[in-house]
């Protein structure tokens, strides 16, 4: 999964945060009140983020409306699975690098996790 620009996370912040699926205009309006009051990106430069976030998976188009409404083909909780997995997989050792992660986490993670497990096993 690639990673994603200042602009991208910021349209994939909205994205995640609305049931809708929302037009290039009513993405720019959006971040423009929510991020910086009076700076508005262009809208080019708006379709440009989704085609970008288009090619790599990020979002979906539908095509049978004008204009285009673009929506998250995943949730922000599997995008981070995703990342987690790609880092995973880049390891020299991926039990090592489980074993460093599990070693960070808080007890409240740690109980997560253990849960997580056991239902895992239970399947």
């Amino acid at each position: 999964m690639a990673s994603l620009g200042e602009l991208e996370r910021s349209v994939m912040e909205v994205l995640w945060t609305t049931d809708a699926a929302l037009t290039a205009n009513e993405l720019r309006d959006t971040l423009a009140v929510r991020d910086e009051p009076g700076r508005t990106v262009a809208t080019t430069t708006m379709l440009t983020v989704l085609s970008r976030l288009e090619r790599k998976g990020f979002v979906a188009r539908t095509r049978d409306v004008r204009p285009h409404r673009y929506h998250a083909l995943l949730s922000r909780e599997e995008h981070t699975a995703e990342l987690m997995h790609e880092v995973l997989d880049r390891s020299a050792d991926r039990d090592a690098a489980l074993a460093r992660f599990v070693s960070t986490a808080t007890a409240g993670e740690a109980a997560t996790l253990r849960r997580l497990l056991d239902e895992l096993a239970h399947r």
